[in-house]
């Protein structure tokens, strides 16, 4: 597999099925030797993405469900995602399947783990060679400033200060936790915890405190896409 670059989009050529991916990547990087993300602008309709993806009858039942035109175009656009995420580690792709608490893991691997995250006109995924990850992707908005009371803990909304850019990395990085854990019975407010941080810091420190469990994980918050990405691992 090997990218050229078109201005500043790159694209996927498969040299072995000699096929360009459709989806053009807006950026493609690893975290560590381990950890790559891979973050698409969405800028094609259902039907091409639907081309590329050969889904199980479980994952058509899981989009049958989506009636929104563009949640649905994001959900199939995550999938391409993940699908060559996995062929740039040798993988063969095979599709998704979701555990009993909603979240995705590859058919057919149970060593390496995966995110996904979607906001409108973007798509993210993450794939670790063997822990758990977890990716969110948002736009910085002042709408962040609703939900504060019921995300946040005192200390954090002090820290904040009401700065949409900082509610922003809060939720961001909050998000990421949330799906990394991949458990329900979790509370954004209570057990998910961001230590406070600089403003433009890339390296955040987070912490699920549960009354049986705790756990200190780090988080890459980095300004990109659509407004920020942030992944635990």
């Amino acid at each position: 597999m090997t990218f050229y670059s078109k201005g500043r989009e790159t694209f996927l050529f498969h040299a072995q099925s000699a096929d360009f991916c459709f989806m053009p990547i807006y950026t493609s990087f690893a975290l560590n030797n381990d950890c790559q993300v891979m973050l698409w602008r969405i800028e094609e309709d259902e039907p091409t993405l639907w081309a590329g993806l050969q889904l199980t009858p479980e994952e058509q039942l899981d989009l049958s469900g989506i009636t929104h035109p563009d949640q649905r175009v994001e959900w199939l656009a995550c999938r391409v995602a993940v699908r060559d995420l996995v062929r740039q580690n040798g993988l063969v792709y095979k599709g998704l399947m979701k555990d009993e608490y909603g979240k995705p893991h590859l058919i057919g691997d149970t060593r390496a783990h995966l995110s996904i995250s979607h906001t409108g006109g973007w798509a993210a995924a993450v794939w670790h060679k063997n822990r758990p990850v977890g990716i969110d992707i948002e736009p910085i908005r002042d709408q962040f400033t609703r939900v504060v009371p019921r995300v946040l803990s005192d200390s954090e909304i002090a820290h904040a200060a009401g700065r949409p850019d900082r509610l922003a990395v809060y939720w961001c990085a909050k998000e990421c936790l949330y799906k990394l854990y991949g458990k329900r019975q979790l509370t954004f407010r209570e057990h998910l915890h961001i230590d406070p941080f600089p403003d433009e810091a890339e390296y955040l420190t987070g912490h699920v405190r549960l009354p049986n469990h705790e756990e200190t994980l780090q988080i890459r918050c980095l300004k990109m896409g659509p407004g920020l990405l942030a992944v635990a691992f």
